[in-house]
């Protein structure tokens, strides 16, 4: 079958009459009638029978229907670069940053280059590291950050900031103007951990089991976010990116960095022997920007 094909066949499922159908496709009855008995042809079996009036689809046509439709839902990115090449003559930005980063950072810097670039569209998307670098790869997105360094060969990594990991508190919990936390005055403390291998606290925790008596770690999750939630909740102290507790210290906890600190970087990645955009490197000078301001706070 021929996408003209489908097409009939889509319309003809909707509308269930042949003049409808063709208004839809924007062609005479004949020629969506020949389309049809021309698919039935090269398919050897009936898609739609005449009942009172209007086509009816047989139990084939409404097993074709399914698979019908994930070919309209593959077209649809088509349809959206096509649409994008047309008004802007620019293809959409497409970035993903891990969660800290796609709800403290981008936000921001989405809105800044906006005024600089009005009309380009923007695609923006949450996903954990791994993901980050498989969506690169099949040239999916065109920038990606994390807190991570993925050490891929086929991925440019950039340090665009750096920051440290932080404690979060419940409100009081912490010294009035407390500059930082020692690591050995966790010790025996009630703390959300962190499900996992997450590289921004494997090294830490171990120092935390090291300390005697050891925190008690009664919760674990999945996420910074969720260890800020669990801190709201009453579940005890966390260690967290920077970016998680900028968001928590505007949502009033107390937060302080941990001594000895840790330091973070905040990467930009991108595909490598691959241009970026004048967009993307628009970007790219504004989150930086961004981020250092924010993290020197």
């Amino acid at each position: 079958m021929r996408l003209r094909h489908i097409e009939v066949i889509q319309a003809l499922l909707q509308t269930g009459h042949l003049g409808t159908a063709a208004e839809m496709l924007q062609l005479p009855v004949a020629d969506v009638e020949a389309l049809l008995r021309e698919t039935e042809g090269q398919l050897g079996f009936m898609l739609f029978a005449s009942v009172r009036g209007r086509l009816q689809a047989t139990r084939e046509a409404r097993e074709l229907q399914v698979q019908i439709a994930h070919v309209y839902e593959a077209l649809e990115p088509v349809q959206r670069l096509a649409d994008s090449l047309k008004q802007y003559q620019a293809p959409p930005l497409r970035v993903i940053g891990t969660p800290p980063l796609a709800q403290q950072l981008l936000p921001q810097g989405i809105a800044s280059l906006r005024r600089r670039f009005p009309d380009v569209p923007c695609s923006l998307l949450c996903l954990p590291t791994r993901e980050i670098v498989k969506s690169l790869l099949l040239r999916e997105s065109d920038l990606g950050l994390s807190l991570h360094d993925p050490e891929h060969e086929d991925i440019q990594c950039q340090v665009i900031a750096q920051g440290k990991l932080q404690l979060l508190a419940p409100h009081g919990w912490l010294q009035p103007r407390q500059k930082y936390i020692g690591v050995q005055d966790l010790a025996g403390q009630s703390m959300v951990g962190l499900e996992g291998h997450d590289p921004l606290s494997v090294l830490f925790e171990s120092k935390l089991q090291a300390l005697r008596p050891a925190p008690v770690v009664h919760t674990r999750v999945q996420t910074h976010q969720m260890m800020r939630s669990m801190v709201e909740a009453g579940e005890g102290l966390a260690v967290v990116d920077p970016f998680t507790a900028i968001g928590a210290r505007a949502g009033g906890l107390d937060v302080c960095p941990v001594s000895p600190a840790v330091p973070i970087n905040l990467y930009a990645l991108t595909l490598n022997n691959v241009a970026p955009t004048p967009t993307v490197e628009a970007l790219l000078d504004i989150l930086k920007a961004q981020a250092q301001a924010m993290l020197a706070t």
